[in-house]
């Protein structure tokens, strides 16, 4: 991942109202990034779906936050839902999810395709989504960018599966190297069901539940048919903030602001 999703999401909606920090926004927050070095740790596993809970922080620390969601995953491609209200921690205002559902945007689902070069951040309660352009990087690397050494930790039980505890490092093209812990479960072709690692300064955390190893319908990384499309952030919370407070939208299409 190279960008923090929990810290982002925490400086997005801890400070202020939703309206003027999403209206701020350039882009959509960063999704549990599963390309790159990241990518390297799910070895042969190229296709699942999941319940993801992603923390980051130590347990107990007031600046810890969970963000539950489901995953689904198929050769590069990636698609997670998730449910503003069921965050927990970081600091978020308890008025946030109340602001956020009465604007239709507390579901948020977030797809990305690097195939396309392409990002979408989809809000089924507004049928409206962005598309915005994917990181340069995220778009061009190829698995074989990426080399993996594993050493063996250990033998733990993970949400019922026996695991072997490893230490992962992988080395990028560049020579950079990204190290994280992994669980990888034994019942379920060496898939990591528990990703740690630390990232500027601080402990994320991704476990993995119910997963399954089949490969995800073709639709689940396409925007919604009948979803209204903008190409950048402000412009749909201009039409929102429109619709919000009385203002007169019409005759201006999505995203031509």
């Amino acid at each position: 991942m190279k960008k923090h999703f929990c810290l982002a999401l925490s400086l997005v909606f801890g400070i202020g109202s939703v309206e003027a920090q999403l209206g701020r926004m350039s882009g959509p927050p960063p999704g549990p990034g599963l390309s790159g070095s990241t990518a390297k740790l799910f070895g042969e596993n190229s296709t699942f779906s999941a319940t993801l809970e992603m923390q980051t922080g130590s347990e107990g620390n007031s600046d810890s936050m969970t963000v539950p969601g489901k995953m689904f995953f198929d050769q590069g491609k990636s698609r997670f839902e998730m449910d503003m209200s069921q965050l927990k921690g970081g600091k978020m205002p308890p008025q946030t999810a109340a602001q956020m559902k009465s604007m239709g945007m507390d579901k948020l689902v977030m797809i990305a395709r690097p195939d396309k070069k392409v990002g979408y951040q989809v809000y089924p309660g507004m049928q409206a989504y962005v598309e915005n352009p994917l990181p340069e990087q995220e778009t061009t690397a190829a698995p074989n960018d990426f080399k993996i050494e594993m050493t063996e930790l250990g033998n733990e039980t993970i949400d019922g599966h026996p695991c072997i505890k490893n230490k992962a490092v992988v080395t990028d093209k560049e020579g950079a190297k990204h190290e994280s812990t992994v669980w990888n479960a034994t019942d379920l072709k060496k898939f990591p069901v528990k990703i740690e690692h630390m990232e500027n300064g601080t402990k994320v955390t991704m476990l993995f539940h119910d997963v399954s190893l089949s490969k995800p319908a073709a639709e689940l990384f396409e925007p919604p048919a009948d979803a209204a499309k903008y190409d950048s952030m402000q412009s749909m919370m201009q039409q929102v903030m429109m619709k919000r407070f009385g203002g007169a939208a019409g005759g201006r299409p999505p995203g031509d602001h």
